[in-house]
């Protein structure tokens, strides 16, 4: 199961906004795989 939004983006606001592009990056690639499969329903 995937975490909650709430613990993907958790500290974000603390990191330096050069890391928050990994974090953004790998929530986009996480939709991407979701979204994926809504024609497979």
């Amino acid at each position: 199961m995937p975490q909650p939004p709430a613990e993907r983006f958790a500290g974000l606001a603390e990191r330096p906004v050069a890391e928050h592009v990994a974090v953004f990056e790998a929530e986009h690639d996480r939709l991407q795989r979701e979204l994926s499969t809504v024609d497979q329903l």
